[in-house]
Parts: structure tokens; C-alpha cells; sequence
């Protein structure tokens, strides 16, 4: 049987319900406005009162303008500069022929700068000026800046006894860190203030000079735990840095705890279990440590003497090395493989020498670039590595002279660890090397000044 239409409207009365929220009054008006259907149609915008997003209980009203709060048009106040600011922006203004000296353009800037620092208290806005009656009448004439300076600029000075610019007096210094703003990992943006704060590390974790004296430990004790803490490194196969932090945390700590001498290779062990952590990726376990020491100590022997370290060197172990200052200074030089293989044998030799600990990473491994560079070719040091490391040709010469009678040492001496090392295939057998043995070596050790 066919449904008529007043039936159907009945039935859809009846089936639709829709759930009111007593919170949403949007949802209560769409249930009392209905079409023909019985259907809720959807409310009409009121000027007053809009809802949006009814969901999330979000209420805007319509923003309407009262027509008597209207304000009238707001004017610009107009600011007038002071007499002595006008006469500095025309001079700013003033475009310098280019035959003007570059002394008188600083001068001039200079100047400029003086006076707005001594003008900067002074007050910019000043009240506008009251303009007669019979003057408002008149045309105004359009005012004019005058771009005249005041005296003619002297032409170019071009004396030998004129200071050079900036940019002419470093012509001689390259741009080592130019081709590599492509590599993120070089950070070519940072890495000279990073350099700079690595000089300050090791200003602040420095080692003094004799600082064994009194203890039970000797300087002699001391090169004979490092010769065998290099035979312990080359036969882990660890970091190159690993030795160097091992060497520098011993000294840091027998500087401030002096230990008695059966102590002594417990502290050897453990300090290179604790660089061993700092810069490898797998660290050997202790059970390695213990065995190398032929069960002289044991495990926990090994953690009581590092939480001691740790805690005696306030958990400070980022002194740099003198690895990191060599690479940077073999990039300054554009040195080959053989001058910075003969350079890191140079720098070893020094930290088995008790004599060695007060001086700075950063000129050791300057003075052993620039021995290497006069015993292989002969070159000298550059301005552009005396920019990056910091040190001239003239101030390194000590350095080398030093590095120079410690090489002729090893060649007697029973601590054979680093000579061995370094003369394998591995490293060039840099240590074996002729030069070692060249008049030019010699001299050059003749001209170090005695030990004291």
C-alpha cells in the first residue's frame, strides 16, 4: 500500500531523535526550528550573537562599531631633528669622491659615530613651532638638503708610511676553512673560536713544573710507567688520543694526590681505563686491565682508585691534547704524511719526559710541525701558521731545540716503547728515518739551553 506524504513526515517525526546538550544551546535550537519534514534546520546568523564550532564550546561574537565612540583621524606628530643631527646626516649623506684617502674615510666615521654616541641623551622630538597667521597664507617652498661637504676631501695619501688596511695586511694568510662550508662535520664556521677555547682549557688544566718533588714517586718512576703504558696501548689497539689523555689525567692527579710507589701502576691502569671510556667506542672491560697487570690488582682495586680520579679531577677530563692542535696546524701547512708522521713521533717522545709536562699541548705540537719541516725539506714556517697556531717561527725555536736533544736521548735510552713503535711499516718507520741523524738535527740540539 502506498504511504502517502503526511504518513511519511509522521514516521521520520517519530525515528529522529537528536541528542541535546544542555551545555550547547545551539543543539537545543536546532531541535525547536524544524522544516516541513519535522527536520531541524540550521539556525540563521544573528548580527548579535554567532555560534562556531559549537563542538568545543568556541563563542564569537560579531564585532560591531559604535558610531558615537568614533575618534577623529590620528595625525603623525612631525620630528624635527636638532641642528647638529642635521649637519651629521648630510655628512652621512655625502657621497666621498673615490680619490679620498682611506684614513680620512675612517676619520670621518669615526667622527660620526663620537658624535651620536655624545647626542644619543639629547631629546629627538621637539615641539611644533607656532606659524603665524599672515605666513599660513604664503606658498611653502620645498626645503632642501644640501649635499655639499663642508671642506674638500684631501686626495689619496699614498705614502709607504700610511698603515695598510685590514684586508691588504692578511693577503698573506689563507683561508684554510674556505672549501669546507659544504661539510657539516668540519663546522668551518665555529672552528676558530673553538681552537681559541681549547687554548683556554689548557691554560686552566696546566701541570707544573717539577710538581713530583717530595713525593716517593720520581720523575724516573714516572717515564718507566709511561713507556709501559704505550706498550699496554699498542697492544690493545686503542685511539692515538687514548694515550695522550691517559698520560695527562696521571699528571693532573699525582698533582694533586701523591700516591706511594706500589700505587703506582694502579694509577697507570686506571687512567687509561678512564680515557679508554672518554674516547673509545668499546672500552676494554676491567678484567683486560687486570690481566695485564699479572693480577697485581684486582676489579674492585681498579674502581676505588677511579671514583678517586673522578673525584679528585672534579669529573674534568676534556683537557686538549696535542693531537688535536697538530692536525690543525698540518692543515695550516699543507704538510704531507711524512712531516705529520714525524711530527706525532716528535710530540710522543714528549710525554715520556717528566721535563716535558709543563708545557702547553698547543706548542709542543707546533714546535714538532715546525722540526719536522726543517729536517725533511728544510721549509719554513709560514704566516699562515703562525696565524692558526698562534706561535712564530721565533718563539717555537725553544721548542725545538728541545724536541731536538730528545731525540738524540732515544736513540741511547732503555725506554724503547715509542722508537719501537714508530719505526713499524705501519707508521712510515718515520723513526728510522736518516734525517734523525742529519747535521741539521745536531746543531740544533747543540743550541738548546741546559736543563735545570
Amino acid at each position: 500500500m502506498a504511504v502517502t506524504r503526511a504518513q511519511s513526515a509522521n514516521i521520520l517525526q517519530q525515528n529522529v531523535k537528536i541528542a541535546i546538550n544542555k551545555e550547547n544551546p545551539d543543539l537545543k535550537a536546532l531541535t525547536t526550528k524544524t522544516n516541513g519534514l519535522g527536520l531541524a534546520t540550521r539556525p540563521v546568523s544573528h548580527a548579535g550573537q554567532r555560534s562556531a564550532l559549537g563542538d568545543i564550546r568556541n563563542k564569537v561574537s560579531a564585532i560591531s562599531i559604535d558610531q558615537s565612540k568614533k575618534q577623529a583621524a590620528i595625525k603623525k606628530e612631525i620630528v624635527q631633528l636638532s641642528n647638529k643631527l642635521q649637519s651629521q646626516q648630510s655628512l652621512v649623506l655625502n657621497k666621498t669622491k673615490a680619490t679620498s684617502s682611506l684614513k680620512s674615510l675612517i676619520e670621518t666615521q669615526t667622527d660620526y659615530a663620537n658624535h651620536v654616541h655624545l647626542d644619543a641623551e639629547e631629546p629627538v622630538h621637539k615641539p611644533e613651532p607656532k606659524i603665524p597667521d599672515v605666513l599660513r597664507s604664503m606658498p611653502s617652498q620645498p626645503s632642501t638638503v644640501s649635499l655639499i661637504p663642508p671642506t674638500i676631501p684631501e686626495c689619496m695619501d699614498i705614502s709607504d708610511d700610511k698603515p695598510e688596511a685590514f684586508s691588504k695586511a692578511l693577503l698573506k694568510v689563507q683561508d684554510i676553512d674556505a672549501n669546507d662550508k659544504e661539510n657539516p662535520q668540519l663546522v668551518s664556521e665555529y672552528v676558530n673560536d673553538i681552537y681559541d677555547y681549547m687554548r683556554h682549557l689548557e691554560e686552566k688544566y696546566t701541570v707544573q713544573p717539577n710538581y713530583l718533588e717530595g713525593q716517593e714517586v720520581s720523575g724516573k718512576m714516572r717515564a718507566i710507567l709511561i713507556d709501559w703504558l704505550c706498550q699496554v696501548h699498542h697492544r690493545f689497539h686503542l685511539l692515538q688520543e687514548t694515550l695522550y689523555l691517559t698520560v695527562a689525567i696521571i699528571d693532573r692527579f699525582l698533582q694533586l694526590c701523591p700516591v706511594p710507589r706500589n700505587k703506582l701502576q694502579l694509577v697507570g691502569v686506571t687512567c687509561m681505563l678512564i680515557a679508554s671510556k672518554y674516547e673509545e667506542m668499546y672500552a676494554p672491560e676491567l678484567a683486560d686491565f687486570v690481566y695485564i697487570t699479572d693480577n697485581a690488582y684486582q676489579k674492585k682495586d681498579i674502581r676505588d682508585m677511579e671514583a678517586k680520579i673522578l673525584r679528585a679531577l672534579d669529573f674534568n677530563m676534556g683537557k686538549p691534547l696535542c693531537l688535536h692542535f697538530l692536525r690543525r696546524d698540518s692543515k695550516a701547512g699543507q704538510v704531507d704524511a711524512m712531516k705529520h708522521t714525524l711530527a706525532k713521533y716528535l710530540m710522543e717522545l714528549t710525554i715520556v719526559e717528566y721535563d716535558m709536562v709543563h708545557y702547553n699541548p698547543s706548542e709542543i705540537a707546533a714546535g714538532a710541525l715546525c722540526l719536522s719541516m726543517l729536517l725533511l725539506d728544510g721549509s719554513k714556517w709560514t704566516d699562515t701558521l703562525s696565524h692558526y697556531s698562534s706561535y712564530s717561527e721565533k718563539t717555537l725555536m725553544p721548542m725545538v731545540h728541545k724536541l731536538s736533544t730528545l731525540v738524540i736521548k732515544a736513540e741511547k735510552s732503555k725506554l724503547t716503547a715509542v722508537r719501537t713503535k714508530y719505526a713499524s711499516s705501519k707508521f712510515n718507520k718515520i723513526s728510522t728515518i736518516s734525517e734523525l741523524q742529519s747535521q741539521t738535527l745536531i746543531d740544533l740540539a747543540a743550541a738548546a739551553e741546559p736543563a735545570s
